[in-house]
């Protein structure tokens, strides 16, 4: 007798900060996490990797201090426990040899069951159904804009167009929350692409279509402008009066809004910065790898959510630790030759760097923003990133990102379905 496995199995056993991945095609793999991180998200990540390739969900079996479990992992990392009723039982004497199939999947053969005859359960009595007294709650849907919304404020119903359905979708992405502390980085080694931009726009979409609890990391030695294009808060403070008071934000007292007072809070888009201080040398503001682990307990602590707006240097300390906790990258730049060439030496340098390294660069979304009206270089900027990245964007003109203060209401309505596109994108891996 045999049984069929419908999905391809992974293996993961936990020690501490480490595990042993053990993939569907036999390798084995070590992950390890910084102290504070969850070793069990790094696993997910690398199953639901091994998903994509296969194109099916695959079942994850974990060991370690907290028992076994079987998890279904499917390809955009969403999971759920999986069924584990039709597989053969585990013992001494019926272990199953797994062989591959097609497809990726696995064929286990049992060995034959004991003609000792089974005992037969009573057949259990079926309570009658009964509907729910409760009401589902509703789904929440994105308002129509134009002539569409007129005539719906009055009550007249129009079917929604297609534009309006995919900006329904990508809200309804940027909107979904997690277990645990997110990062996203914003990376580029050449100055003056669009860092410190899109790190404000994705922001600031998180936080409006999500509930806010999303901190904007101004995370550059190097006169960082992101606190110069936000709204400044009430207190005149940075990234190095945060770093000493992060034990006392991180002790069991601490409430929830003693943050409040080292970062800058952006009224209408919901978001809150940490600013670097850009009037000093980047010799006077350097952060040890060290310093970074704590600075991010305290952003994992009070934030669901971080966007990182980087550097330039990628060789310094908090650059490099950046990346380490990144779940996703997001690569912008100009239409133009040098910044593109940047962005993909950057990719480049990160697959060779790791194996973590070539997953980020491997899943990374390019964001190719239009320096002027003409649409023609920025195509063919994205065509060129099209094999090398997951998901390219084009952001169209707009006088409002150019200088100046970053604000999503002050773009035009294509500019921010633009955004809202990029960070659902983004999302995904998330």
């Amino acid at each position: 007798m045999s049984t069929v496995i419908s999905h391809p199995r992974a293996y993961a056993t936990v020690t501490g900060h480490a595990a042993t991945f053990v993939t569907p095609a036999g390798q084995s793999v070590r992950l390890d996490v910084a102290a504070g991180d969850d070793i069990r998200q790094l696993i997910v990540f690398h199953a639901a990797r091994h998903a994509r390739e296969y194109g099916a969900p695959v079942e994850l079996v974990t060991a370690g201090d907290r028992g076994e479990h079987h998890l279904l992992v499917h390809p955009d990392g969403a999971f759920a426990p999986a069924d584990t009723h039709a597989q053969p039982p585990a013992s001494d004497t019926g272990r199953h040899t797994p062989r591959h199939g097609t497809h990726g999947k696995e064929v286990s053969e049992q060995a034959p069951q004991s003609d000792s005859p089974a005992h037969t359960p009573e057949p259990a009595v079926e309570s009658p159904a009964r509907p729910s007294f409760l009401t589902p709650a509703p789904t929440v849907h994105t308002r129509a804009r134009g002539w569409r919304g007129a005539l719906s404020s009055i009550g007249i119903r129009i079917r929604p167009s297609a534009a309006h359905r995919r900006r329904a979708e990508w809200t309804a992405t940027v909107a979904r929350q997690w277990a645990g502390c997110r990062t996203i980085a914003v990376v580029n080694g050449k100055g003056g692409v669009g860092k410190t931009m899109t790190c404000a726009m994705l922001a600031a979409v998180y936080a409006r279509e999500g509930g806010g609890n999303v901190l904007a990391w101004d995370n550059n030695d190097t006169r960082g402008t992101l606190g110069w294009r936000t709204e400044p808060g009430q207190y005149d403070t940075t990234l190095r009066d945060l770093l000493p008071a992060a034990p006392t934000l991180l002790a069991p007292t601490a409430g929830v809004a003693d943050i409040a007072g080292f970062v800058h809070h952006q009224q209408a888009d919901r978001y809150d910065v940490l600013r670097s201080n850009p009037e000093l040398l980047a010799t006077d503001q350097r952060i040890t790898a060290t310093d970074f682990d704590q600075l991010m307990q305290v952003a994992a602590r009070f934030y669901r959510l971080v966007v990182f707006d980087s550097g330039n240097d990628e060789s310094a300390d908090r650059w490099l630790r950046m990346i380490d906790y990144s779940y996703q990258l997001v690569i912008p730049t100009l239409a133009t030759p040098e910044s593109a060439e940047s962005a993909a030496l950057l990719l480049d340098a990160l697959r060779g760097r790791d194996e973590r390294g070539a997953a980020l660069a491997a899943h990374a979304v390019v964001v190719v923003t239009q320096p002027e009206p003409s649409a023609v270089a920025a195509r063919r900027i994205a065509d060129g990133f099209a094999e090398h990245s997951r998901a390219v964007h084009i952001i169209p003109f707009d006088p409002a990102l150019k200088a100046g203060p970053l604000r999503f209401d002050h773009l035009r309505a294509r500019t921010r379905d633009a955004w809202l596109s990029v960070a659902a994108s983004a999302t995904e891996t998330l």
